[in-house]
């Protein structure tokens, strides 16, 4: 066992070197929704049910933009390795153009959505809230694209605090903002769920300022620079980006796609199970972020060996990722499980939200090691830049067997909130599972080539 411990200590300490301030930024994006949803809660539990809508939306989309932002820190990771510092810089000039379009596409999808707000059967009391919430979500939709951009440059070059530091900031100002425009502080009017839409949209966009603001004052980007100024928007690059961001994009969308799709039939059960689905995909998420940021370090440390041609490293990095994984997964767990019978008060006073938040735990602990799963050996793929398997296998994994059997469960065999929650589990495994093979073949395809 020593002997083991041995092989993979560097890569543990890497790992949560890297991995901790990307973790703690991916709760400062937890944070945001958080704090809108446990303020919004305690102010009408109508408005915590039109903030579930808009905001699982809102996710599917944001995960989706997020996804197509991957592809800079496999490609970032890759030169870093290779120090090709001014390299860097040109290819981010393309990169940001890419994700521009890829803000643009996406802004006019949602607002076609919006439009469109009233087909798709929800609570007719909640119609109102749900379109004033939605227009300023839209708003900032592409600062979130240009943030995230900017963020896995730096992530790519392992700089992983710069924004950690950054959503801190941004979270405080986005709660002190709801505290003000929720509940009409310091004089002004009490907007409720509009409140909170305006102070999570401004949080947004001052983050988005400073990030990009950073990379183009900062001392120590400037070699980055040089190679931004030098370079230009090229087919090559834009097309390098396009063409490994849209798988990454397309799986992350579709795994997003199936909690945000069983949102709709949880909307079908009424308010009361429409707020207390908002309050599991809330807790939910802690998990996924805790998983997700370690992983994304991961796919860092792995672009970076993978640059250096360095494939026992690869494979230690990804080994090591999965045993920290699992360990996070345990320590996530237990305290929800404890806590279960009064966690969904935290969030609202309705006694029959919180009873339904309760019974949602059990299914929410068993896919916690199938989400972590799928988390690592994905981000080992981007790592490796083998990610054309994600979209195939995500499908399969969130629509051929997660969404339908949420159907089943939840619809047709009548167990409601319940039953969508238990086929979360399914999806999650089969997802996890199918990215391990895939990322071996991968890997062993690429040894084998480079022999």
């Amino acid at each position: 066992m020593s002997y083991q411990f041995s092989k993979y200590e560097t890569h543990y300490r890497n790992l949560t070197y890297l991995g901790v301030p990307i973790i703690i930024g991916q709760l400062g994006n937890l944070i945001l929704n958080f704090a809108d949803t446990l303020m919004i809660g305690h102010h009408s539990t109508k408005e915590l049910a039109a903030a579930a809508f808009v905001n699982n939306m809102f996710t599917l989309v944001i995960i989706f933009a997020v996804g197509f932002t991957y592809a800079i820190t496999a490609l970032v990771g890759t030169l870093y390795g290779q120090e090709k510092t001014h390299r860097i810089g040109e290819l981010m000039k393309s990169a940001v153009a890419a994700n521009t379009c890829m803000a643009v596409f996406l802004s006019a999808i949602m607002w076609v959505l919006y439009i469109n707000l009233g087909n798709l059967g929800q609570p007719e009391e909640l119609l109102p809230l749900m379109c004033s919430y939605f227009v300023i979500q839209l708003v900032s939709l592409p600062f979130v694209c240009w943030f995230n951009t900017f963020r896995q440059f730096t992530d790519g070059i392992t700089d992983t605090r710069v924004a950690m530091w950054i959503l801190i900031g941004g979270n405080i100002m986005n709660i002190f903002g709801n505290w003000v425009l929720i509940y009409g502080h310091l004089g002004m009017e009490e907007m409720g769920l509009v409140g909170a839409g305006l102070s999570t949209m401004i949080s947004r966009i001052v983050m988005a300022i400073v990030m990009v603001s950073i990379f183009f004052f900062s001392k120590r980007y400037k070699e980055y620079r040089e190679g931004w100024r030098q370079g230009s928007i090229n087919r090559t690059d834009f097309k390098q980006v396009t063409v490994l961001g849209l798988p990454l994009a397309l799986q992350m969308g579709m795994e997003t796609a199936a909690f945000s799709l069983s949102s709709l039939m949880v909307g079908w059960f009424g308010t009361t199970a429409l707020a207390a689905h908002q309050v599991m995909l809330t807790i939910s998420q802690l998990g996924y972020m805790i998983y997700y940021g370690l992983a994304a370090a991961v796919a860092v440390r792995i672009s970076n060996f993978m640059g250096q041609r360095d494939y026992t490293a690869v494979k230690r990095t990804a080994t090591a990722g999965i045993h920290l994984v699992f360990f996070l997964a345990m320590l996530t767990s237990i305290p929800v499980f404890i806590f279960r019978h009064s966690i969904g008060g935290l969030f609202t006073d309705s006694s029959e939200v919180v009873s339904m938040v309760s019974m949602t735990i059990i299914p929410f602990m068993i896919y916690q090691f199938g989400d972590g799963m799928q988390c690592n050996y994905a981000n080992a793929m981007r790592g490796i830049a083998v990610v054309k398997p994600l979209i195939w296998i995500a499908f399969v994994a969130f629509f051929i067997v997660s969404l339908p059997l949420g159907y089943l469960f939840g619809v047709v065999m009548n167990y409601q909130l319940i039953g969508i929650w238990y086929a979360f589990p399914f999806g999650l495994t089969t997802a996890g599972l199918l990215y391990y093979v895939y990322y071996q073949k991968g890997l062993k395809r690429i040894e084998e080539s480079a022999k």
